[in-house]
């Protein structure tokens, strides 16, 4: 569904091709969303099926090869409104693939576990460490609302780093497993 809004909510601005819409979602949204370039041209064409966008154009650059522009029709802003109320009405508890891990745990050499969640560590370290520095560099050209999503994903980050140290901390004193 995401893949879905993203493209009708970028449409709403302009007329786009597929490749414009993806570098849009890797420069301003790729630290907050998970959106596959293949999944673009996919759900492009799609939304095309289903009457919610348009091609209006067909471009190509000298040996490049050709590029569909599509446009929202009134249709697909009544589809954008119903997915965006969909996500502001969502409550669904999220859950985590990790958390089975954790359950089977016991199947794992000690050191093993110990060696997974350091680098786990080290990974949500980086990944905090990469925001802000995307944040500071995105800084001027952000819309306001920008800030609260970059917030949003840091406090994501900062307590599965907190919970994670913990875990290790209680794997390595023998509470778990």
């Amino acid at each position: 569904m995401s893949t879905r809004l993203v493209i009708l909510g970028l449409l709403q601005e302009r007329a786009l091709y597929g490749y414009e819409i993806k570098q849009i979602i890797e420069e301003h949204m790729g630290d907050w969303t998970s959106i596959a370039f293949g999944s673009i041209y996919f759900a492009l064409a799609k939304l095309t099926e289903e009457g919610f966008i348009e091609k209006v154009a067909t471009e190509q650059e000298g040996n490049r090869p050709s590029r569909s522009v599509y446009q929202i029709n009134e249709a697909g802003r009544v589809e954008f409104q119903r997915l965006l109320r969909e996500i502001w009405h969502d409550t669904t508890q999220r859950t985590f693939d990790f958390d089975i891990g954790l359950f089977f745990s016991r199947a794992l050499p000690q050191e093993e576990i110990r060696d997974s969640l350091n680098r786990r560590i080290t990974e949500l370290e980086a990944a905090l460490q990469h925001l802000a520095t995307h944040q500071t560099e995105q800084e001027a050209g952000i819309p306001p609302i920008a800030h609260a999503i970059f917030g949003h994903t840091r406090v994501h980050l900062q307590a599965e780093l907190r919970w994670t140290r913990d875990l290790l901390e209680g794997f390595e004193r023998g509470t778990y497993p």
